[in-house]
């Protein structure tokens, strides 16, 4: 019993799986933190710091749906528990941990490409390339928005 756990534990496809939810995970994590963000932001920006966040939800949604069926398509079962959304009081504190979020998601879509490619998916891995280019995206207009910010 424990060849087949430790088979399965190195197993190409259940390895990719498990890195999937990873991601499906932090996309859930996204919705719920520009949703919240967009709730919280405050002053002279807040519409447009607002309208900002809110229209980075359904690049996110499509992001996770996709993730959940491609999780579904290899056989595995998409996670539904969040990350933890990183606390942040301020619009600029806001602004950053979606920069960070950003970042992360943009690296760890750089990695599951390559871990796709090596699976052998090469539509996974052109999409999930797409996915850099959208959190890349985010994360340079997300830059932007914190040049010179001194509030």
């Amino acid at each position: 019993m424990a060849k087949r756990a430790a088979a399965k534990a190195t197993d190409p496809k259940q390895t990719l799986i498990a890195h999937l939810n990873e991601d499906l995970a932090n996309e859930l994590s996204a919705i719920i933190q520009y949703t919240t963000y967009a709730a919280k932001v405050t002053g002279p920006y807040r519409p447009q710091l607002a309208q900002f966040f809110l229209a980075e939800v359904p690049d996110e949604q499509m992001h996770a749906q996709f993730l959940a069926n491609k999780i579904v398509a290899l056989g595995g079962e998409p996670t539904t528990v969040p990350m933890p959304v990183r606390t942040a009081m301020s619009n600029r504190e806001m602004l950053e941990a979606v920069l960070e979020a950003e970042r992360n998601a943009r690296s760890g879509y750089a990695k599951r490409a390559q871990e796709a490619e090596e699976y052998g998916d090469v539509g996974l891995k052109v999409q999930l390339e797409n996915m850099v280019l959208d959190e890349s995206t985010h994360a340079e207009e997300t830059e932007r928005m914190l040049r010179e910010w001194n509030l």
